[in-house]
Parts: structure tokens; C-alpha cells; sequence
């Protein structure tokens, strides 16, 4: 995800800014990269200029080809500036095109509430970006207000169901089926409902999420199908009768409305990067609630459609690639052939320890003067997250992430510890040369995925939730022991009982450390991961155990990136970045 820093950096460069290399993008055809994929052109629904949306029969027309060989790109703990995963991606592909290789982006579309709010937009940064960014930041096809609308359209029959007394016997005080809208509005997430006269519907407490949080978000990444979505959506628990018995979309009559309301958004979206690869931007499930990751769909088709796909995975290798292993990949049965985690010098510092860093301000200016030393300090959660992913049999490649204040020493300092940790690091400058800038990446991923991985899961689906848990806890993220509260364990047995035992966990904790708590950097041990409430995502097929104070609505900051944008007179948006 790009950031205000990187954009300073590109300014003291001399380099343009973001939104100015987007619009300087000569773009081609929509149908021109299609026709690179292999997708025939009446597979291909043109959205305006540089999109379009590729329909679903693209499937069995690529049905034949060969694989390509499949790239995750995860990251060492982030700061809370990003580190820089979607530009590394985008420059992976760049430059493995440079070498002579047909390759494709898979992406999360990007949410606006974190675009309106400090990060700023998500399409990439510099010459490593996918066009147009505008649009891609800013609705692009209206597939998240689809997703917003669709579970929308469930909560408005749940409590429409409670107005007419009709027959399932529905217990309010049971509903955890919230609302959600993709801007970012901390005052709706705790509301009251139904205030009014009788006709106004049953007074109850509630809230908001945002859209990206959505079961029916984290259900459109994961379907295979059409039919498929249409069985996970009808699958989704609304609450319970006042007998105890669990009550579903489909039990309340939504489960085929809301996937007539998804049945354009389940179309990927097809869009270029700066140096004309294929960029596939599809779902984008939110990386703490939920799995973190682009469609299955997307990476079927990107799969079919050349020699590599490189796909995104949310957040540190501890979350988003976890994810992607033992959720995405259980779900889709597609095996990563290698991987790539993403460093940068600044994010090493910031796991010494020695410096804090803010959303939104500039970096403190001590920590811009060469030091290796603290590199070295934090090196500890580089070495942690390289043996996160080992552990599921796929050796990383490491991606050194250069920004402008970074020192030749510093560099040098991170290839010595990856390779003390056995794996290759190579210094990527996509940002400010593009595909140029990434070609010893691309060659060392090639290398990588010519090798093969051994890839496996964390658990078996047999083992008990509670275990599951605590495998991920222990082994993942170094901790000593879990605890859950009362109300947690009787939930996992009740899952346990119903006969969910068997699906993944998804652990809802913080990003910013390998621990629940934030403030802890580095690679802490001998702590213990607190668990105070486990949920069911039936839908989407996974449980998630809640630890810590995770917000799935965020909050807009005093100085929010809304407040900048806005539009000239010749119809120019500006602000956005």
C-alpha cells in the first residue's frame, strides 16, 4: 500500500507524484490484455476506459492450458505505514515480464475508507502502480457497495422478520448480523435500531461495520462459482430461535436476492499495471476479521493466463499468508510454488525498538541516519516470519523494499541476516524504476519457483478448534500458552458439537506484532495470546477467535486524506494519493 513517507521520498527524488505517474500512463486496450491472458474477447465486458470484467466462462475457455506457477508476496510484521507488499507485487511482475515471462497481478480491491482516511490509496506507488488509480481507489466497478448492499439487504429482512413475527421465532437479543458501509465512521459502531413508533420495527442495540469486514465479503473472495456462492451465502448465521436453534440467510429468504445482487460483482476485474501486465483487482476481505486475501476465482483464471501469478497476501507472513495457506488454499486446492516476504530498513529499526512511527507523520528524523546497527536490533522479526513461512514448506525469497533514506550499509545488513537464516535477499527499487528496478527479484523468484516448494498445511481439518488455535499461537507467533475466556470455551464446544470442528481458524488480533499487543515489537516470547470470544463465519467456512480490541470500523483521523481531495475545473480529481 502506498504511503505519505514514500510519496516525500519520490518528492526529494524529483520524482513525480503518484497520482501524477498514473495520469501520465499511456494505457492499452482493455482487450489487449485480455487477449494476453488468452481470455476471448466476448469473455470481456469493457467497464470504461482500462477496465473491464472478465466473465466467469473465461474458466473453461483457459481450461486447457498449462499452470502457472504461483507467487504469494507477504511481509515481515508491518509498521504502521505499510511496508509496501502491493508495490512489490506489482514490481515482481514488471520484472519478470522484463526477463521475458508472461505474468499477472492478482490484487484486493482497495476500500475507501482507509483511501478517505490516512493510508491514502492502494493501487501501488511510483512506477510499480496498476491504472487508472482514480478508479481503482474510488469504486472502480461498485463491486464493495454490491457486497455493502447484499448484506444490507439480510440484515433489513432479519429485522423485518422480527417486525412481522414470522414463523422461525427469531430471539433479537441473539442477532449478530451488524450493518456495513465502506467509510470509515466510528460513531455507528454501537447505534440502536427500531426508535419510533411500532411501525418504525423492533427497538434493539446494533452496529456498523466496515464493508471490507463482511461475511459476505470474505464469502465472494472464497466462492469457486456462482452456484458456490449462492450455497455459502445461504449458509450464513443471522442468530438463533429462542429454542437455541441457529438461524440462516437462507432460513430467512435473502440467500438468492443477495447473490442475484453479487451476481456482477463475482465477475474479477481486469486492469494494467503501468507497464501494460495484466492486474487482476478482485474482493477485498478485511486482513484482521477476516482471511486477508483476493479471490479464489481471480487466481484460477491468472493461473491459466501465463507463465506466473502473483498474488497479495494482508498484513505480516503471521496473518495474511497464514491465511492464504490454510484457508485460501484448502478452499481453492491451489499450492503456492514460492514466496516472497517483503523488508524494509525502516521496519527493522522500528522492531529495535529505538523509534515510534505514526500514521500520517514523517519519519522521526534520527531514524533516517545510517545504522545498521538497528537494523540488526530488529532483525529478530525477519527471522521469525521467514520460519512462519518454512513452516508450511515454502522457503521465501526476501525483498529488500528501498526507499530513498535507506543507507548501501543497511541493505547490506538485511541480506547478511536473511542469509543467516538461509534464504536469499535481494534490494528491489520497483518504486522508482519499475520493472527495471525489480529484475534480480525476478530472477530470484524464478530461481525459487524452479525449485518447487513442499508445501503443507499448519493442521489437519480433524483437529479440535481450541488446538487449532493454539497451533497458530505457539508456532506462528511465538506464544507460550493461549487462554480462553469461559464464554470463548463454551463457544468452541458448541461449534465443536454442531459439527464445525473441522473447518480453519482465522485469528482476529492485531498487525502491528507478532503478539495481541501492539506495543510489543520484534519477536516477543513467553507471552500468552488471550482469546475472549470465538465466531462462527459459516458462510465463508472458517471460525475466527477474537483477541484483543480488534475495530471493524475504523475511525477517520484528525487530519483524514478526505479533507485534501477534491476535483478542478476541467474535471481533475486532486488529493488523491
Amino acid at each position: 500500500m502506498t504511503s505519505q513517507p514514500q510519496d516525500l521520498g519520490q518528492a526529494r527524488q524529483g520524482m513525480p507524484d503518484n497520482l501524477a505517474i498514473a495520469r501520465d500512463a499511456l494505457l492499452r486496450p482493455i482487450e489487449e490484455i485480455a487477449n494476453r491472458l488468452g481470455v476471448p474477447g466476448e469473455m470481456v465486458e469493457p467497464y470504461g476506459r482500462g477496465i473491464a470484467k472478465l466473465d466467469l466462462a473465461a474458466l473453461g475457455a483457459l481450461a486447457k492450458r498449462q499452470r502457472a506457477r504461483y507467487v504469494v508476496v507477504s511481509a515481515i510484521t508491518p509498521t504502521p505505514l505499510g511496508e509496501g507488499k502491493t508495490t512489490t507485487s506489482i514490481g515482481l511482475v514488471q520484472g519478470l515480464q522484463q526477463l521475458g515471462h508472461s505474468a499477472t497481478v492478482a490484487l484486493r480491491q482497495p476500500s475507501m475508507g482507509p483511501a478517505l482516511g490516512f493510508k491514502g490509496g492502494a493501487a501501488g506507488a511510483g512506477y510499480s502502480q496498476v491504472v487508472p488509480m482514480e478508479r481503482i481507489n474510488l469504486h472502480l466497478t461498485g463491486d464493495i457497495h454490491a457486497v455493502s448492499s447484499a448484506h444490507n439487504l439480510l440484515a433489513a429482512m432479519v429485522d423485518n422478520h422480527l417486525h412481522h413475527r414470522l414463523g422461525l421465532d427469531l430471539d433479537p437479543e441473539t442477532i449478530g448480523w451488524q450493518r456495513v458501509m465502506d467509510i470509515n465512521d466510528r460513531a455507528l459502531r454501537h447505534i440502536v435500531t427500531g426508535l419510533g413508533p411500532s411501525a418504525d420495527g423492533v427497538t434493539r442495540q446494533s452496529s456498523f461495520e466496515i464493508t471490507a469486514a463482511s461475511e459476505v465479503m470474505a464469502v465472494l473472495a472464497l466462492a469457486t462459482s456462482l452456484a458456490d456462492l449462492r450455497s455459502r451465502l445461504g449458509r450464513i448465521r443471522v442468530g438463533f430461535t429462542r429454542s437455541g436453534e441457529p438461524v440462516t440467510a437462507e432460513q430467512i429468504g435473502a440467500a438468492g436476492a443477495m447473490t442475484v445482487l453479487l451476481k456482477e460483482a463475482i465477475k474479477p476485474n481486469l486492469l494494467q499495471t503501468l507497464e501494460h501486465a495484466p492486474a487482476l483487482i478482485h474482493t477485498g476481505p478485511f486482513g484482521n476479521i477476516a482471511h486477508g486475501n483476493s479471490s479464489i476465482i481471480a487466481d484460477r483464471i491468472g493461473l491459466l493466463g501465463g507463465e506466473y501469478l502473483v498474488t497479495e497476501a494482508g498484513f505480516g507472513a503471521d496473518m495474511g499468508a497464514e491465511r492464504f495457506f490454510n484457508i485460501k488454499c484448502r478452499a481453492s486446492g491451489l499450492t503456492p510454488d514460492a514466496a516472497v516476504l517483503v523488508a524494509t530498513v525502516r521496519a527493522l529499526k522500528f522492531h529495535s525498538g529505538r523509534y515510534a512511527m505514526l500514521p500520517g507523520k514523517p519519519l522521526p528524523s534520527a531514524m533516517l541516519r545510517e545504522s545498521p546497527e538497528d537494523v540488526r536490533a530488529g532483525s529478530a522479526n525477519l527471522v521469525k516470519q521467514i520460519d512462519n513461512l518454512r513452516i508450511h514448506g515454502v522457503t521465501p525469497v526476501v525483498a529488500i523494499n528501498a526507499f530513498p533514506s535507506d543507507h548501501a550499509s543497511e541493505h547490506a545488513a538485511i541480506r547478511d541476516i536473511a542469509e543467516a537464516a538461509g534464504v536469499r535477499a535481494t534490494v528491489s527499487s520497483h518504486v522508482r524504476e519499475g520493472g527495471v528496478g525489480a529484475l534480480d527479484l525476478a530472477q530470484a523468484v524464478v530461481e525459487a519457483a524452479d525449485g518447487g516448494s513442499n508445501f503443507r498445511f499448519l493442521y489437519p481439518d480433524e483437529m479440535p478448534l481450541d488446538a487449532k488455535i493454539a497451533c497458530i499461537a505457539t508456532r506462528l507467533y511465538g506464544a507460550a500458552d493461549v487462554s480462553f475466556s469461559p464464554e470463548a470455551r463454551r463457544q468452541i464446544d458448541s461449534y465443536q458439537q454442531q459439527g464445525h470442528g473441522h473447518l480453519p481458524v482465522c485469528i482476529a488480533k492485531t498487525h502491528l506484532s507478532l503478539s495481541s499487543d501492539p506495543a510489543l515489537r520484534g519477536a516477543p516470547t513467553g507471552w500468552t495470546l488471550p482469546v475472549r470470544e470465538v465466531r462462527l463465519s459459516a458462510g465463508a467456512g472458517f471460525v475466527y477467535a477474537l483477541c484483543g480490541d480488534i475495530r471493524t470500523m475504523p475511525g477517520l483521523g484528525r487530519d483524514p486524506a478526505a479533507a485534501h481531495l477534491d476535483i478542478d475545473d476541467n474535471g481533475e480529481i486532486t488529493g488523491l494519493f
